[in-house]
């Protein structure tokens, strides 16, 4: 069985079920099987190879699904490509994956030019050199089908930095069908219930739309929204489910109407690609209800190696985990040598099983360092309770050594992120000659709000000690986040070692 099997079982079974709305336009099962199959075909003709590279570069809207989708049926590898990140980045990721195809929004042409792939835009109408077009001239053809072993590759998906040469996740068939199989039993997906792909396709949301399309679903798509526009729809779109990055959660917890608004038919809505600290997951919930739930995944194991319930959330003593592993994954906690460590002990989460890649595209070096016996090792820092639920201490290289005391990140800034006047906020090691390294912290306070460096730094010593505490801390507007919402600490450090430096210059 290959992932795109569900969806055509599903569009058989029910063609005039609502698959798809964007805005006022709806888009049936029936016509969405059919305009895939006519892209799929379209793109074979293009490309007669089987597993060559294709890569789409669009926000969400209904021709980046049919796209999609079109890409999947047609037994070609996806490359996502993200319209936010820069033209080097993006040409880079075309031209090191040898796509053949990219399909692109209009708007986004001039970032996918120049790396050698044959351009189509992703439009609906006629026109020659467009999707639409494509799928008009193979109007009522099939794909032809090619097997493939399970464990070859269905996207090539990048992580890491952004410059030099990236590391192209390669995820297999059978991590796809292990993610589906996964979202839907941890979710409880039903016919007939709507999704909102709110967050970008071209990362964790993608995940969501075969769960989705495969139990009858229907994908309520919106096109770089704004928070007010997703509360919007919780509120009128009778929406079940979402997946959303922290970021986003934070800023429609701060609009007035949040609080104002009910929203009866939220059952997940699901934080990822960042923790939550507890405090916010408990505001989160007094504002939108017990529907706030996670997992803990990376792109070398998509997104549900671990998941934790809205239900379970509710639980203030879980609210800093992750959950337990998931039903077709092994998670464990590993030491230096490779042993499996025992409950409560610290060490590097591993994962392993059918969700994990089969490795890095031409790097069988990244590949060897990172899984080892079988175990993808994550590069992150965690422990195991009495029942099974995972804390991750962050990563490997943001554990601070200060004067041999170990202090980890996540374990300070909940703390911190506890002062009233705090809206967000970091915790990071700066390297020192006196303790090796010592503690640092950046916040962005509240609108309207002021508060002394200083008395924050009292009011965490006060509740962690001084070992713990920042020796400084730094305010800013807003925390350096990518495009996707992650915190860049790295820039924390930066910036903070220059700003030492330009001290140390002064007369």
């Amino acid at each position: 069985m290959y992932p795109i099997d569900l969806f055509h079982r599903q569009a058989a079974r029910t063609p005039e079920h609502v698959a798809l709305e964007f805005g006022e336009a709806r888009m049936t099962y029936g016509d969405l099987a059919a305009r895939v199959g006519a892209l799929a075909a379209g793109l074979q003709a293009l490309d007669p190879e089987p597993q060559s590279r294709v890569g789409i570069c669009c926000f969400n809207h209904v021709e980046h699904v049919v796209a999609w989708l079109a890409v999947v049926a047609a037994g070609k590898v996806w490359v996502p490509l993200y319209p936010k990140n820069k033209a080097a980045e993006i040409g880079l990721g075309i031209a090191f994956t040898e796509a053949s195809i990219v399909i692109a929004d209009a708007a986004a042409r001039p970032l996918v030019e120049g790396a050698g792939a044959r351009i189509l835009v992703a439009d609906r109408d006629g026109r020659a050199g467009t999707t639409g077009g494509l799928a008009q001239d193979h109007a009522g053809a099939a794909p032809r089908f090619h097997a493939q072993p399970l464990h070859a590759t269905q996207a090539i998906k990048f992580t890491g930095g952004t410059t030099g040469k990236p590391k192209g996740v390669m995820q297999p068939y059978r991590a796809w069908n292990t993610n589906i199989a996964t979202q839907i039993d941890a979710w409880g997906l039903k016919p007939g219930e709507r999704l909102l792909a709110a967050a970008p396709i071209t990362h964790g949301t993608s995940t969501y739309i075969l769960p989705t399309l495969g139990t009858g679903g229907t994908l309520v798509l919106l096109d770089q929204p704004r928070p007010d526009e997703i509360l919007r729809c919780f509120a009128e779109e009778r929406i079940a489910t979402t997946f959303l990055p922290p970021t986003l959660i934070y800023m429609m917890m701060e609009l007035p109407a949040a609080r104002r608004g009910a929203y009866p038919h939220l059952r997940n809505l699901v934080y990822g690609s960042a923790a939550m600290r507890p405090d916010a997951i408990a505001e989160a919930q007094s504002v939108f209800g017990p529907c706030i739930a996670s997992t803990y995944g990376q792109t070398e194991a998509p997104q549900i190696a671990t998941m934790i319930s809205a239900e379970e959330l509710t639980r203030p003593e879980k609210r800093a985990t992750v959950g337990r592993e998931t039903m077709l994954t092994r998670v464990a906690i590993l030491d230096p040598e490779g042993n499996i460590l025992p409950t409560g002990a610290d060490g590097e989460i591993a994962i392993r099983g059918d969700l994990v890649m089969t490795g890095y595209w031409k790097q069988p070096d990244k590949t060897a360092e990172t899984i080892r016996d079988g175990w993808l090792l994550t590069g992150d820092l965690g422990s195991f309770d009495e029942e099974g639920f995972l804390s991750i201490k962050g990563r490997a290289k943001d554990l601070i050594i200060t004067g041999g005391f170990n202090v980890y990140p996540v374990d300070v800034e909940p703390v911190l992120g506890q002062h009233t006047a705090v809206a967000d906020c970091a915790i990071y090691g700066v390297p020192d000659d006196k303790w090796g390294e010592a503690v640092h912290g950046a916040v962005a306070l509240r609108d309207g709000m002021a508060a002394d460096p200083q008395e924050i730094i009292r009011f965490v010593k006060d509740r962690l000690g001084s070992v713990k505490a920042p020796k400084s801390i730094t305010v800013y507007e807003a925390l350096p986040r990518n495009n996707y919402g992650k915190l860049q600490k790295q820039i924390l450090v930066e910036d903070h070692i220059a700003r030492e430096a330009r001290e140390r210059q002064q007369p």
